[in-house]
C-alpha cells in the first residue's frame, strides 16, 4: 500500500513538474512573439501633408468632435459583439493629422474636444490666486478663438463587401485561401464661424482587406498510423490606421478644394500650383464616377 501511495506521489510530482516547465516554454513563447511599441507609421498621404508648402497665414481651426456616425459592431460570423467597428476617438486622430500639415505651419489647432476640462482647470487657477490674495481678477490671457470649425465623422462602415475564396485537396492534402473586404467612409467639412457658412466640403474612403490561408494534411501513412497537420495564417488591415489614412486624404483635399475656392492661399504661389497640379494627377484619376442609367428609357 504504502509503495503504490509512493508511485502516485512520483507520478503527480512528475507531472506538477512537466506542466510548470510547458508554462515556462509558453512564456518564453509569448516574450518572443512581443515587440516594442511603436509610433504610428506615417503613410504616403501623410508625407504629402507634411511636405505642403506653407500657406499666406496660418489658418485658426477648431474640432469639437469627430464621431462614428455608423453604430457599426465588429463584424463577427462565430458570435455577436458589442465592439465598435471603429474607434470611438477619431477627435484626437483629425487633430493630430492636422498639427502636421505643412510642418505644423498650417493650422492653429484650437482645443474645444475638452474645452470643458480646459475651461475647469483655468477656473481653478483664478480661484486658487484670488484665494491668496496673488489677484482679484482673473491674470490668464483670454482663450484663443477659432474662424473656422471642422465637422464631420465617420459616416459609413460596409462589410463584407466582397468575400470570395478558394482551395483544393488531394489524398488528404490540401490548401484553402479566404479573402473579405470592407469599406469605411469618412466626411469632414469645414464651417465659417463668422456665418455658419459651409466653406468646403469632402469625404474619402479606404478599403480594408482581410485574408486567411492554410492548409492541412490527413491521411493514413500505415494501417493503423494517421498523419495529420494544420498550419494557417490571417492577415487583418487594421481599421484604426484605415481610418487615419481616409481622414488625411480628406484633410488633403479639403486643403486643395479651399485653395481653388481662396478661402486660405498658398505663401508661394508657384509652389501652390505645383500642389494642385500634382494632386490632380495623383487622385483625379482614382475617383469612381458612378454612371447612373435611368430606370426607364426616357425615348
Amino acid at each position: 500500500m504504502n509503495a503504490a501511495v509512493s508511485r502516485l506521489r512520483g507520478v503527480l510530482f512528475t507531472a506538477a513538474l512537466t506542466a510548470l516547465s510547458g508554462c515556462a516554454e509558453l512564456t518564453n513563447y509569448a516574450d518572443d512573439l512581443s515587440e516594442p511599441p511603436e509610433l504610428t507609421p506615417i503613410t504616403g498621404v501623410g508625407l504629402q501633408l507634411a511636405a505642403l508648402p506653407p500657406p499666406a497665414q496660418p489658418v485658426d481651426i477648431a474640432v469639437y468632435d469627430y464621431e462614428d456616425k455608423t453604430g457599426q459592431q465588429e463584424p463577427n460570423d462565430a458570435f455577436s459583439t458589442f465592439s465598435k467597428a471603429v474607434s470611438q476617438g477619431n477627435e484626437a486622430i483629425l487633430i493630430d493629422v492636422l498639427t502636421k500639415v505643412g510642418g505644423s505651419h498650417w493650422f492653429n489647432v484650437i482645443e474645444r474636444a475638452s474645452v470643458q476640462n480646459l475651461l475647469a482647470e483655468r477656473n481653478l487657477i483664478d480661484q486658487t490666486t484670488q484665494s491668496y490674495g496673488l489677484a482679484t481678477q482673473s491674470t490668464l490671457p483670454p482663450l484663443r478663438f477659432a474662424g473656422i470649425i471642422l465637422a464631420g465623422g465617420v459616416t459609413n462602415y460596409e462589410s463584407n463587401i466582397m468575400t470570395s475564396g478558394a482551395g483544393a485537396r488531394l489524398l488528404g492534402v490540401g490548401a484553402s485561401t479566404e479573402y473579405r473586404r470592407d469599406d469605411v467612409t469618412v466626411a469632414l467639412r469645414a464651417v465659417s464661424v463668422a456665418n455658419g457658412e459651409v466653406l468646403v466640403s469632402t469625404t474619402a474612403e479606404k478599403t480594408i482587406y482581410s485574408t486567411l490561408v492554410r492548409g492541412g494534411v490527413f491521411k493514413f501513412i500505415a494501417t493503423d498510423e494517421i498523419l495529420e497537420s494544420e498550419t494557417g495564417f490571417s492577415r487583418n488591415e487594421p481599421t484604426g490606421l484605415a481610418v487615419r489614412q481616409a481622414i488625411e486624404l480628406a484633410v488633403l483635399n479639403l486643403i486643395v478644394d479651399g485653395a481653388r475656392k481662396g478661402i486660405w492661399r498658398f505663401q508661394d504661389h508657384a509652389a501652390g500650383q505645383r500642389v494642385l497640379a500634382k494632386y490632380d494627377r495623383e487622385f483625379a484619376a482614382r475617383r469612381n464616377v458612378a454612371n447612373v442609367r435611368p430606370a426607364v428609357d426616357p425615348s
